[in-house]
């Protein structure tokens, strides 16, 4: 068993989501639910076995599940969350079983999830985040503020 299992049991994770939740309750764009993360994960463990990249599933689904984490602090207080997401992913994954190393591994791939560029896993991340997104069929299309050449026109 993986222990990315572990995140979606642990209880900061789901404080975090609940929270996340609660703040993006009247949000009409694109949302940060557990669904999101999941769209995330998978898309992204695709990815690498088709470009037959060198990550663990298990470091895939990990990062891709924490790496919209720090959303409550970047609503609460303005810091990215790309950059508040780091310390409880810390915290989480070590109380999961990651190593040192696979956690750095993964909380860089979460601080630098906005770097489109190459096969890094923050890259893949990126790429995953940005498919996981149904803009064709998206009820607020209209006003979401993505430029037209970054949205899913439709399965990619």
């Amino acid at each position: 068993m993986g222990r990315y299992r572990g995140i979606l049991k642990h209880p900061f994770f789901l404080e975090y989501l609940e929270e996340i939740a609660g703040l993006e309750k009247d949000r009409i764009y694109c949302g940060h639910s557990l669904e999101h993360l999941l769209a995330v994960a998978r898309i992204a463990y695709i990815n690498v076995l088709e470009e037959k990249l060198p990550y663990d599933r298990d470091i895939v689904y990990a990062a891709a599940l924490l790496h919209d984490i720090g959303r409550t602090v970047q609503y609460k207080r303005g810091i990215p969350h790309e950059v508040a997401g780091v310390d409880p992913a810390m915290q989480i994954l070590k109380s999961c079983g990651y190593t040192e190393a696979e956690i750095s591994d993964i909380t860089e791939a979460i601080s630098r999830h906005r770097d489109r560029h190459g096969d890094s896993l923050s890259a893949v991340l990126y790429k995953a985040d940005k498919r996981s997104r149904n803009c064709y069929v998206c009820k607020a299309a209209d006003t979401c503020n993505w430029p037209e050449d970054k949205r899913n026109s439709g399965i990619i």
